[in-house]
This record gives structure tokens, C-alpha cells and sequence, in this order.
């Protein structure tokens, strides 16, 4: 039998284990990056290793997140990254060049090649056949370190495609359609793959905006094949020589099919609050609209900014909608400016902002209260916008550009022959705000500055023979990162700040949580299914840690956030019967008995609730090496134990 693309990749990179699903392997990576949200912690961790130089092909340090500098901390952070990328061995991507998966695809990312990040949308490199992961800063950490990084073999989902997509529909509309039918769940524990005829309709941005919101499927990544779109795009880019053909064999199986015609699919849109709560434009049409996002690392390519602003070209935006515009990168937004684009869309209306992830993170342009925002980014969970109570949408480009004319949500079907576009030949090829690490022998005289904002990393507990603590927390399905630690222009600031970060921490569900928790010296969170998911943002796990929760019981767990609990010692166990999660109240005090001996040797615990008597069994599913971790009280206490 044949290979598909992942177990290509994965075979070619496999350190341990075996290709079977389920099975946890050991994958050599080639490439890392990080960004400045998590990167602080990450390059924290990675000097508490020791590690002098990074061992890995590539590693590059972004600044696209914390970008707006209302005090010292973010400038602080960014200068705290430049150093220590200088000392060990890392690139540093400035301020304003661009958000980090679009300026890695088009700068570092190589088909074929492993590449994991602290950032969930990493994944945004299988549009050009390149593995990429989300994962926590430890774990980024420890493979710049040379260490191997750990998953779970995924089974692999092959999404066919056929046909070719009408005039106004887009590859978001394909991403929409899979979110559709698989849901916000559909993609745990597997590898998406495309193939099929209409895949080489695609262009590789399109491809990397389907990669990217595989994200939002829970998906382990995402893959299309390499194939002649994807030299042409390299090419554009300087690097025909990274270049190499890699399709899956004729006779690949694949764990699981769904088949998509390109050429039936409509505009689509996703509702408020989640990614898979998708209708048809259509059916949206007419509803006032008061802002309009364009941008971030799902929608910020060259192409994309050239579609918008082709159909913003000769047109004012409606006078009720905010307009902004983020380039992807600096190469777009300087090309946007050399081919007239940029007049195109500044005549139109459009507010420019940097080359950042700025409203996708909530990070400015928050919406007015109560306001209906279309944009075309990956998320749209309650309040990740700054504003509670905005409804926002995802969209495509042109979805959102019609409408941000129109002032009411638009059907772009209906506005007659698109406009054509065509990319230039070349692209304009200028690294210089790529900063290159100082040499191996200059690299021990450089100075690490940190600021008075950058704090020590919370350490785990080794677990107790015994677990007794209260209930503080009982939350519900689908609790993402940004419920847990939320983001936004007054709280990024403060990520590599645990104690004052910990001020948030749940206060989206419920604003005494922190205090509660502070008083409890230790506590145990219960949650519903799919808890955790959303971003790779390990503070989910360390601002917790720092508040001294314990263990989290969930119904199931999204991958990177149980792997980061994992890391830093706490204990994620599952209910074996859901039902059993309605048993538990928030304040009932839980015992664990037997909880250390059950973490290093056990299938099961059994959890006795002292306030109402109940004995609800629980499921400890953890690798050999997992035990390992947790019983030191998380990976950082292991790697000193060992000296590793």
C-alpha cells in the first residue's frame, strides 16, 4: 500500500515509534518559529536549558503580535527577543515585516521539510507540502535545542477536490465548507489532505489559507501536494532551488474521504462565535454591517490585497462601515504601493495598518458595542475582538470587500463579472528587516536585555500522593484558549508577566475566578469537551499553574492544550462517562487518592466528591513519556532532573 504526503513526511523524520494511528511517535524538526505573544516564554525556556545554540536547519523569532506600543513592555519584550535571538543562533523578523506564517511562506518554508510554532496557525505552511505544527514554547524550545518533538501518529483524512471554483467563490469558501461538515472537532488526532484535479486549480496562497483555518478543526496540520503551483510560487519568491515535487503514491489510503466540487460551493460566511457555525451568504444578505476586517495570516497574501483592491478600485466605503486593510507581509504592502494597489485602497476609504496580526487578536480596531464585524480572519470566539458583545463573521476577501461598500452584508454573485487579476511575475525580494544571529564566536559576548516586565517562569509541583483541593472552576463545550487566558490590547502586554497576567486568567466566564483560585492555594478545573482549543498559547497552562490548579477534568482535550498542561505538570484526566461531569459543582471539594501512584502506573483514578458523595471514575491517557513528565511536576523539572 502507499504513502500519502504526512506519512511521506513523517517517515522521513520519524526519531520513534511506529507510523500506526494512535501510537506517539518522535519527530526530528527542521524548522521553528515563534512570535512575540509566546516567543518571551519560549527563549525564557530555552535559557533555562542551557542551550547556547539552536540545533535545528532554521529557527526564526517574529514580532507580529504585541505590536502596539501604549507602554515599555512590548518594546521591552521585542528587545528581550532581538538579544537573545542574536546570542543563540536565531533570526530575528523586525517589527512591520510581517506576520509570521505569511512572511515564513515566503521567505523560509520548504517543501518536505518539519516545522513546528508557538502559534496555532502554523499549519498555514502545508500550502506549500511543508509539515507544519502548532505547538506550545516548551516544546519549541526543546526542538531548537536539537530535543525531538512528540505527537500522537494522526490518521489521515484525504479531502478530494474537483472541479474548479465559480467566479466571486474563494478558497475560504472551501476551508468554510470543510468547517461545515466536520465541525470544530472533526480534525482532532488527524492530518488533513488534499488531492484530486481541482487542487492544481489552486494557487499556493489559496492553498496556505485552507492550511491555515485546518487550525479550527482541531487538526494536527494540514497538507496539499508540491507540485508545479507550487514551483511557480517559489519561483516568484527566488527560491525555485527549495523547490521539489511530492505528491502521495497512486495508491495511498486514507483513514477517512470527503469529496468537495469546487465548482458547487457558494460565498459563505461563519456566524457568531464559532469558525464551523457556517450559512450562505446569501442568506445574510441585507444585514447592516458596521466594520469590515481585511488580513491577517489567512488572508493577507498578495493576491488577496490585489482582489480587494481591484473591487475597491473607483468606490467609496459606505458611510456606517470602518474599513481596515493589514498586509500580510512587507513584501505585499511595498508591492501594493509599487503597482498603484495601495492609492486603490486609501481612495476607497480604507484605514492601512501595519504589517501585523493587530484586530485578529484583538490587539485595536475593536468593534463599537453591539456591532456586526465581517472579517476575514480564522476566528471569531466571543470577545477575541476586544468587544463582548460584537458579533463578528469570517468571510472571504471579496465577501468582504462588496459588503464594505455596500454597507449590508453582500453576496458578491450578485454584483456582476469579478475583477481580473494578475500577479506580477516576480516579487519584490528585499530581507534586510530579517535580522541574521550574530556568528558562534560573537554569539557569548552578546548582552540579553530584559525589561522590568519580563518575570521568572512559574515551575511545577511534583503530584502529591493524594490530590484533595476544591472544585473552582466548572466550565462548558468547546472552552477555548482565549476563555482561559484571554488576549486583546490590555492584556498581551502582560505575557511574560504570569502574576499580572493572572489577574485575567478566566475572567471571560467568570471574573472571580482569579481571586478564588489565589485563596485556594490549589484547585481543579472541570470542563466539557474539546477543552482547550483554539490557539497554542501555553499561558492557558501556566497562568493556571501559577494559580495553583492541579488537575483539569474534561469530557476531551484539544491537542496542543493537553500537550501544554502536560508540560508544565498539570494533570488533564477524562470523564470515561461524559454524564459524569454533571455530577460535579463548582466549590464541591474532590479527592484523588492514590493520584501519584495512578499518574505512573494507572489506567484509571477513581475521584471522590466529599461534598456529595459521589464516586465518579476517571481515565488517565498518557504516553510512558508523559507519566514521566508529570511525576517530575512538568517537562522543565524533568530536563534538570536529567541534565539534559
Amino acid at each position: 500500500m502507499g504513502l500519502t504526503l504526512a506519512q511521506k513526511i513523517i517517515r522521513d523524520h520519524l526519531v520513534s515509534g511506529t507510523m500506526r494511528p494512535g501510537e506517539e511517535i518522535g519527530l526530528r524538526i527542521d524548522q521553528t518559529l515563534t512570535q512575540d505573544a509566546t516567543g518571551t516564554m519560549a527563549y525564557l525556556q530555552l535559557e533555562a536549558m542551557g542551550i547556547e545554540q539552536v540545533k535545528t536547519e532554521l529557527s526564526v523569532a517574529y514580532v507580529d503580535h504585541n505590536t502596539l506600543q501604549a507602554g515599555f513592555e512590548n518594546a521591552d519584550d521585542h528587545r528581550y527577543i532581538r538579544t537573545v535571538a542574536a546570542r543563540h543562533g536565531i533570526r530575528f523578523s523586525r517589527p512591520g515585516n510581517g506576520i509570521c506564517h505569511q512572511v515564513h511562506l515566503e521567505r523560509f518554508g520548504v517543501p518536505g521539510k518539519t516545522l513546528i510554532g508557538s502559534d496555532s496557525h502554523t499549519p498555514t505552511a502545508g500550502g506549500l507540502c511543508m509539515m507544519g505544527m502548532g505547538a506550545g514554547g516548551l516544546d519549541v524550545a526543546v526542538a531548537m535545542g536539537g530535543g525531538t518533538y512528540y505527537i500522537t501518529m494522526p490518521r489521515i483524512i484525504g479531502v478530494r477536490l474537483t472541479g474548479r471554483l465559480a467566479p466571486w467563490v474563494s478558497a475560504k469558501d472551501i476551508i468554510l465548507e470543510v468547517l461545515r461538515r466536520l465541525g470544530v472537532k472533526g480534525g482532532v488526532g488527524a492530518v488533513l489532505e488534499y488531492y484530486g484535479d481541482g487542487v492544481e486549480t489552486l494557487s499556493v496562497p489559496q492553498r496556505a489559507t485552507v492550511t491555515n483555518m485546518g487550525a479550527e478543526l482541531g487538526a494536527t496540520t494540514s497538507l496539499f501536494p508540491s507540485d508545479e503551483r507550487t514551483r511557480e510560487f517559489l519561483a516568484r519568491e527566488g527560491r525555485e532551488n527549495a523547490w521539489r515535487e511530492i505528491r502521495p503514491d497512486a495508491d495511498a489510503a486514507y483513514d477517512e474521504t470527503l469529496t468537495i466540487d469546487l465548482s458547487a460551493l457558494v460565498p459563505l460566511a461563519a456566524c457568531p462565535h464559532s469558525p464551523d457555525n457556517v450559512r450562505p451568504v446569501s442568506e445574510l444578505a441585507g444585514m447592516p454591517v458596521d466594520q469590515v476586517c481585511i488580513g491577517s495570516c489567512t488572508n493577507s497574501s498578495m493576491q488577496d490585497m490585489l482582489t480587494v483592491a481591484a473591487i475597491l478600485r473607483g468606490k467609496t466605503v459606505a458611510p456606517n462601515v470602518s474599513l481596515s486593510v493589514s498586509p500580510g507581509s512587507r513584501q505585499v504592502y511595498a508591492m501594493l504601493a509599487q503597482t498603484g494597489a495601495l492609492t486603490d485602497l486609501i481612495a476607497a476609504g480604507a484605514r492601512i495598518l501595519e504589517c501585523a496580526c493587530g484586530p485578529c487578536i484583538g490587539m485595536g480596531f475593536s468593534p463599537n458595542s453591539g456591532g456586526i464585524s465581517l472579517r476575514t480572519f480564522n476566528r471569531n470566539f466571543e470577545a477575541r475582538s476586544g468587544t463582548k458583545d460584537a458579533q463578528v463573521y469570517l468571510v472571504s476577501p471579496e465577501v468582504a470587500a462588496v459588503s464594505a461598500v455596500a454597507g449590508v452584508f453582500c453576496d458578491p454573485t450578485t454584483c456582476g463579472a469579478p475583477p481580473r487579476v494578475t500577479l506580477p511575475q516576480t516579487f519584490d525580494l528585499d530581507d534586510n528587516m530579517i535580522l541574521p544571529p550574530a556568528s558562534p564566536e560573537e554569539a557569548p559576548s552578546v548582552e540579553v536585555l530584559r525589561g522590568p516586565n519580563i518575570k521568572p517562569i512559574p515551575v511545577g509541583v511534583a503530584p502529591a500522593e493524594t490530590l484533595a483541593a476544591p472544585l473552582i472552576l466548572k466550565v462548558g463545550d468547546n472552552i477555548t484558549t482565549d476563555h482561559i487566558m484571554p488576549a486583546g490590547a490590555k492584556i498581551l502586554p502582560y505575557r511574560s508577566n504570569v502574576p499580572k497576567l493572572s489577574e485575567y486568567c478566566f475572567t471571560v466566564c467568570d471574573p472571580t475566578f482569579p481571586e478564588r483560585a489565589k485563596r485556594a492555594g490549589e484547585g481543579i478545573i472541570v470542563g466539557g469537551a474539546n477543552y482547550g482549543q483554539g490557539s497554542s498559547r501555553e499561558h492557558a497552562a501556566l497562568v493556571p499553574l501559577y494559580l495553583g490548579i492541579r488537575a483539569v477534568i474534561a469530557k476531551s482535550f484539544a491537542r496542543i492544550h493537553k500537550a501544554n498542561l502536560i508540560n508544565f505538570g498539570i494533570v488533564p484526566l477524562t470523564f470515561i462517562d461524559p454524564a459524569d461531569a454533571d455530577r460535579l459543582a463548582e466549590g464541591d471539594a474532590l479527592r484523588l487518592p492514590g493520584f501519584r501512584r495512578a499518574i505512573a502506573e494507572g489506567e484509571t483514578v477513581t475521584l471522590y466528591d466529599d461534598t456529595t458523595g459521589a464516586e465518579i471514575p476517571l481515565r488517565l491517557d498518557f504516553t510512558a513519556r508523559e507519566r514521566e513528565i508529570l511525576l517530575a511536576g512538568g517537562l522543565l523539572n524533568l530536563t534538570k532532573e536529567r541534565n539534559l
